[in-house]
């Protein structure tokens, strides 16, 4: 890209009165460049079935070319309008709990022909309209996009037939596979396939949920079809990736496959929402922006992300703009909230946007008007920023939903909680506040030896293709870190009936047959400085067969049995973690892993957090930021140019980074 993209998504249907001549002329002072419209009125668009009016839409981009402004188009298609309903019932999914009512969005089955029709026919009437227009630069298609539990009939149907092309439509392998004799769930005829809702059985239940993360992908693809018909060479084609929710973006998208799903897009976009005020750590903002950077190897825009948001998320000042150039320090191309103006009506009401519901100026606009400024004086610096990095954590939608169905911490009288994501950011937020940078990877990834060091949270389901290829990388040099509960199970989330950890135990050197939950169990270690720390939530108990014993159980029970390993396979290391342990442990165990690794990182730490780039002009671009009420010192050995102030940086000068600020600095090329 050429710039920046800043900006918000804006609704001039939503607002109470007309105000797009004086909502452009804000935009302006704030420095926007980028509006995103569209994609959630459909009802607007095409009020009666057949009759379309796209005169808010065409409107919009009017005002906005003549200010100057580029606009993001997105397909109108997640949110139903009434009459189709009222026409066609059958388009709103069925799903465990019944058939979907009307009223919320994305209560649709994305495969329904009725659905599709309509769907396609607007998004053909909407590229006629934007597409030829100068100022819309790209496409966004739908919105965060699931499958949001479809299981109607069609659905269970198309399953089927999926499960017969997998399984070359041999009844006895699936039956074997899946384990189905249990409680006599076991099908003897593809005919009497019963409603896979009422499943018991993890196999099959895990394999109807990689099924529907594969309608997923092949929906966005449907409709990138329809889009690449219409657009120009000049247009790129994005989507708005999620992540599991918790109340604000917190991991692994359950019922997406990132890597799958963004194929047919030509740049992978986000909607990152995070904890603000005192909880702002930029954990959320680095894990969206590394994991959405990571599934096309690029850059990617951030389609959405707080302004005001709820009450709870208000910025203190400063870190609007501290969270601005967070998203940036990771690879994204844009910051636009969502979104322009907070809303009188309906759901969200209380999330609010740039703008109050007053319209006023406010400290969040004013604050947004100095990010404007400064991304257009040195936006040039920091577009397509690259980044270059040798640590990976290999992440699994299959492994996600195994442990959904089986958790970690599962106990029949007190039901486990701890789940997959807790064990990836129990990971990542431990490598990102002691600023060790890291991508990710998929379970297809074909090229780790790219990487000095790949982290594996949790694979409980692989296949043995997988696995093999991370013994392959060991012998070949890399050095691996590997947790409990990794390789336990194949792809179908059969448990392996070898001794565990199966197939990784070669390059690991260890292994196991019984595992626990710990209580009083504590770690001690003549090899760790300081790792006299608790062991919860779940143990394994390792016997080496050829690894050392890095840290074992503190317990009279436990006596004799190793809690965290490491190998010598081959030219490489491979450290494997049988229990989970508190943050304190895990970071002596994390900066151990990576010195064996051989991988430099910052000597700051958290609430000092290092970004590092390379950007259009070949230079390494260093992001200080300081998230913390407090003034923070970082002493440079390199020199540059510090690009906010424009100071330059000599070898150990200090950096004074104020309360939830940040400093950029632009190292001087070597003469």
């Amino acid at each position: 890209m050429e710039k920046l993209l800043y900006g918000a998504a804006y609704y001039e249907e939503y607002l109470p009165y007309d105000r797009l001549e004086q909502d452009v002329e804000m935009m302006k002072a704030a420095g926007i460049n980028t509006v995103r419209i569209g994609e959630s009125t459909w009802s607007t668009c095409e009020p009666r079935e057949g009759v379309f009016d796209f005169s808010h839409v065409t409107r919009v981009i009017d005002a906005m070319e003549q200010a100057g402004i580029d606009v993001i188009v997105g397909t109108p298609t997640y949110a139903v309008p009434a009459w189709m309903v009222k026409k066609h019932p059958k388009i709103l999914a069925v799903t465990k709990a019944g058939r979907n009512l009307y009223g919320p969005r994305q209560n649709m089955d994305i495969t329904n022909p009725d659905y599709l029709f309509y769907a396609e026919r607007v998004i053909r009437r909407m590229m006629e309209q934007t597409a030829q227009r100068k100022n819309v630069i790209g496409f966004q298609l739908d919105n965060e996009t699931k499958s949001y539990g479809t299981a109607g009939d069609n659905v269970q149907k198309a399953f089927v037939e999926y499960l017969k092309r997998e399984f070359g439509n041999d009844l006895e392998k699936m039956n074997h596979q899946f384990g189905l004799d249990y409680w006599s769930n076991r099908i003897n005829s593809w005919e009497e396939f019963p409603d896979v809702r009422g499943t018991v059985n993890g196999s099959l239940g895990a394999e109807f949920q990689k099924f529907q993360r594969k309608l997923v992908a092949d929906f966005l693809n449907w409709q990138a079809g329809i889009v690449r018909e219409y657009k120009r060479e000049d247009q790129f084609i994005t989507h708005n990736f999620d992540f599991e929710w918790r109340g604000y973006s917190y991991g692994v998208q359950p019922e997406v496959d990132h890597f799958e799903a963004a194929k047919c897009v030509t740049i992978a976009g986000a909607d990152i929402y995070h904890p603000s005020q005192d909880l702002l750590t930029g954990e959320e903002i680095a894990f969206g922006g590394d994991l959405i950077r990571s599934v096309k190897g690029g850059n990617y825009l951030i389609l959405e992300t707080e302004a005001q948001g709820f009450p709870g998320w208000t910025p203190y000042p400063g870190q609007l703009r501290l969270q601005a150039y967070s998203h940036i320090a990771s690879g994204a191309n844009s910051v636009m909230y969502w979104h322009w103006h907070s809303l009188h009506n309906a759901v969200e009401t209380y999330w609010k946007g740039l703008l109050s519901h007053d319209f006023a100026e406010n400290a969040a606009y004013r604050e947004a008007q100095l990010i404007g400024r400064e991304f257009q004086e040195i936006g040039s610096r920091l577009v397509n920023l690259k980044k270059q990095n040798k640590t990976a954590i290999l992440v699994s939608n299959e492994s996600l939903t195994a442990l959904e169905w089986f958790p970690i911490d599962a106990d029949p009288a007190n039901p486990g909680k701890t789940g997959y994501n807790d064990v990836v950011r129990w990971l990542y937020n431990r490598l990102y506040r002691m600023n060790a940078e890291c991508d990710f990877i998929s379970p297809s990834c074909m090229e780790l030896e790219q990487y000095d060091l790949i982290v594996v949270p949790a694979l409980y389901a692989a296949p043995e293709s997988l696995l093999k290829r991370l013994n392959e990388y060991v012998a070949e040099g890399g050095h691996l870190l590997a947790t409990f509960k990794s390789g336990f199970a194949d792809e179908y989330v059969k448990v392996r009936a070898q001794v565990q950890p199966a197939v990784l135990g070669e390059c690991l050197g260890v292994e196991y047959h019984q595992f626990a939950f710990p209580h009083g169990v504590r770690l001690k270690s003549s090899y760790y400085q300081g790792l006299d720390q608790p062991v919860h939530t779940f143990m394994e108990l390792l016997i080496p067969s050829g690894a050392q014993v890095l840290a074992a159980y503190e317990h009279q029970g436990w006596e004799g049995y190793g809690a965290v390993t490491r190998n010598h396979y081959g030219k490489g290391t491979a450290t494997y973690l049988g229990c989970m342990m508190n943050e304190e442990a895990l970071d002596i165990i994390l900066k151990d892993t990576l010195v064996c690794a051989g991988i430099d990182r910052e000597e700051e730490a958290f609430p000092v957090i290092v970004r590092k780039g390379r950007n259009d002009f070949g230079n390494e671009v260093i992001f200080y930021f300081n998230y913390s009420p407090k003034m923070q010192q970082v002493v440079k050995n390199q020199r540059g140019r510090e690009l906010i102030s424009k100071k330059r940086v000599r070898q150990g000068d200090v950096l004074e980074i104020a309360p939830w600020d940040l400093a950029i600095l632009e190292l001087q090329k070597m003469q």
